[in-house]
C-alpha cells in the first residue's frame, strides 16, 4: 500500500509538454502556459525560431520564466474575472485553449497572407481628402494638341477633337470639387455630362498611339483594354468590368486616381451584333448592353489583382462618373454603308454628284453619322452614350514619310539612336524614305508597315556594321532598299570617299 502511495505521488508531481507530451524528469526545463498546461525549453525554442523566420516579434510583456517541479501539489484558488482582463490585456492568444503572455504565433490566415498577399487598395481618407485635379493644373486645347502635335503626324480635325473633349472633362471633374460661390447663381446647380468618345478609321492610322500620347502627357492613369475578349458574365472571357480592373491597377490600386483616369477600348466594332444569328450573342449586343452602366457612370465592384470576382480576391469599388471611355475601331465595310446613303441623296441634273466619284474618294469617313454606326451592328443605346463621334484620316504616302522622320519617337531617329550606340552615323536619302513609303502603302497596314518593312533591309547593317570599328556613317539609299544595290559606307577620317556592302555578299567593296 504505501508503495502505491509513492507511485502516484511521484506521478503527480510530473509535469507533460503541451506539444511533444514529454514528462519534466526527461527535459531540461519546463515552462508554464496557464493552469495545467506546460511545454518544454525544446518546443518553446523552435517556436521562437519559427516567429523570427516570418517577423514575428515579442510583444512588451512579462517574461517568460521556467517552472520547477512543485513539491507539493496545493489547490490553486478560482481566479477573479477581474484577473482574467488583465492577462487578457497583457498577453495575445496562441492555439486554442491557451495562450503564452507575450508571445505571438502565426495561425492560417497569417501563413495565407505571407504566401499569397493581397494588394492593398488605397482609399484617401474624408478628412485628408484634397481635389484630385485643380483647374490651374487643366492644360488648355490649343496646347494639349501641341503636345500631340509633337508626337502624331496628321489627324488634324481628330486631334482638334480630342483636345476639347478631355479639357472639357477634366474641367468637369474640377468643378465637382470647386465652391459653389465659384460659380453664378443661375449656373451653380448645373451638372456636365461626359464627353465619352468614338473613334473611326482605317488599321494603323494611329487611334491607339493618339490615345497613349494623350495619357502620357496628361500624366494620368491609362488602361487599354481589348474588346474581342469581353464577354457577357458566366461566360468563358473576361468580364466588362476588368476594363476597371485594368485602370485601377495602372493608377497603383489608388481608386481616387483611378477615377480620373482614362480607358480605352479597342477594337469595338468586333463586338457589333451579329446580323445572322439565331443563338445568344453573348460576344456582341450583350457585351453592348452591359457597358451601358460603365460608360453611363455607376459604382462598380472590380477584383483588386484579378480579372475575376472570387472568395480569395477583395474587392474594390469604384465609380466610373468621371472616368473618361475613348472607343475606336476600324469599322470595315462602313463606307459602303456610306457610300450608300449617300447615294441615295444624289440627284438628277448638271449638279448632281456621280456616282463613280464616292468610290474614288478616300476620306469617305468624314460623312459618318450615328445613323451608320447603327446599321454597322452598334445599338442604339451605346452609341447615344457616345457623344462625340468622329473619324481619322487614312494615311497618304507623303504623310508615311512625315511618319518617318518628323515625330520625336520617328522611327528613323529610332535606328539612328541604335547605330550612336556603335559611334555610327545614320543617315537616310530622300528616294529612299519615299520608296518606303510606297512599299507600306502597298501593303494597307498603315504606319505598322514601316518598321516590318525597314527591319528587312537593315538587318544586315545592324549584323555587319558592329564588326569593323572603322565605319563613320551608313546612308541608305533608294537602290539599297529596293535590293539593287547597297549602302554608302564612309569609314572615319576618310569623308567622302564612297564604300558600299554587297547586297549578297556582305564584304565591304569600293563604290
Amino acid at each position: 500500500m504505501d508503495n502505491n502511495n509513492n507511485n502516484n505521488n511521484n506521478n503527480s508531481d510530473l509535469r507533460f509538454c503541451q506539444l511533444c507530451r514529454r514528462p519534466s524528469t526527461s527535459v531540461r526545463d519546463m515552462f508554464q502556459l496557464t493552469d495545467g498546461l506546460y511545454i518544454c525549453s525544446d518546443c518553446m525554442h523552435n517556436m521562437l525560431n519559427t516567429m523570427g523566420k516570418f517577423g514575428l516579434t515579442q510583444t512588451n510583456s512579462m517574461p517568460l520564466e521556467p517552472v520547477a517541479p512543485p513539491v507539493e501539489e496545493k489547490k490553486s484558488e478560482p481566479e477573479q474575472p477581474d484577473q482574467k482582463e488583465e492577462e487578457n490585456k497583457q498577453g495575445s492568444t496562441v492555439f486554442p485553449g491557451f495562450g503564452i503572455p507575450g508571445v505571438s504565433f502565426l495561425n492560417m490566415s497569417d501563413l495565407q497572407g505571407m504566401f499569397n498577399p493581397r494588394p492593398k487598395v488605397k482609399k484617401t481618407k474624408d478628412k485628408e481628402k484634397k481635389p484630385v485635379i485643380d483647374i490651374k493644373d487643366i492644360p488648355r486645347p490649343d496646347r494639349i494638341k501641341k503636345l500631340l502635335d509633337e508626337y502624331v503626324v496628321g489627324q488634324e480635325y481628330a486631334k482638334k477633337v480630342i483636345s476639347v473633349a478631355v479639357y472639357n472633362h477634366y474641367k468637369r471633374v474640377a468643378s465637382e470639387s470647386m465652391p459653389e460661390t465659384s460659380f453664378s447663381e443661375r449656373l451653380k446647380d448645373v451638372e456636365i455630362e461626359k464627353s465619352n468618345m468614338l473613334m473611326i478609321g482605317p488599321t494603323g492610322c494611329g487611334k491607339t498611339y493618339l490615345v497613349k500620347t494623350l495619357a502620357r502627357l496628361l500624366n494620368v492613369p491609362l488602361a487599354i483594354a481589348d474588346a474581342t475578349s469581353l464577354t457577357e458574365a458566366g461566360y468563358i472571357g473576361d468580364d466588362i468590368e476588368s476594363v476597371v480592373t485594368k485602370l485601377l491597377t495602372a493608377a497603383d490600386n489608388d481608386v481616387d486616381k483611378a477615377e480620373t483616369g482614362i480607358i480605352f477600348i479597342d477594337e469595338i466594332d468586333k463586338i457589333a451584333k451579329k446580323k445572322s444569328t439565331n443563338n445568344r450573342d453573348v460576344s456582341g449586343e450583350s457585351v453592348q448592353q452591359g457597358m451601358l452602366k460603365l460608360l453611363e457612370g455607376s459604382e462598380i465592384e472590380v477584383p483588386v489583382g484579378s480579372n475575376s470576382k472570387n472568395a480569395m480576391v477583395p474587392l474594390a469599388t469604384v465609380n466610373t462618373r468621371n472616368i473618361l471611355f475613348i472607343c475606336g475601331g476600324a469599322f470595315p465595310d462602313l463606307d459602303e454603308i456610306i457610300k450608300q446613303r449617300l447615294r441615295k441623296q444624289t440627284s438628277i441634273g448638271f449638279n448632281a454628284e456621280l456616282r463613280d466619284s464616292l468610290d474614288k474618294r478616300k476620306d469617305i469617313l468624314k460623312e459618318v453619322t450615328v445613323e451608320d454606326v447603327k446599321k454597322f451592328g452598334m445599338i442604339p443605346e451605346f452609341v447615344g452614350r457616345l457623344p462625340m463621334l468622329f473619324s481619322l484620316e487614312g494615311l497618304t504616302e507623303e504623310m508615311l514619310v512625315r511618319i518617318l522622320r518628323e515625330p520625336k519617337n520617328a522611327l528613323i531617329k529610332q535606328y539612328q539612336k541604335l547605330f550612336e550606340m556603335d559611334e555610327v552615323a545614320l543617315e537616310f536619302t530622300d528616294d529612299a524614305l519615299t520608296e518606303i513609303a510606297k512599299k507600306a502603302m502597298e501593303r494597307d497596314t498603315g504606319a505598322r508597315a514601316l518598321r516590318s518593312i525597314i527591319e528587312e533591309f537593315m538587318l544586315d547593317l545592324m549584323y555587319e556594321i558592329p564588326k569593323d570599328d572603322n565605319i563613320g556613317r551608313v546612308i541608305v539609299t533608294k537602290e539599297y532598299v529596293l535590293h539593287e544595290g547597297g549602302p554608302v559606307i564612309e569609314l572615319r577620317g576618310m569623308s567622302g570617299s564612297g564604300l558600299y556592302i554587297g547586297q549578297n555578299s556582305y564584304d565591304i567593296q569600293y563604290h
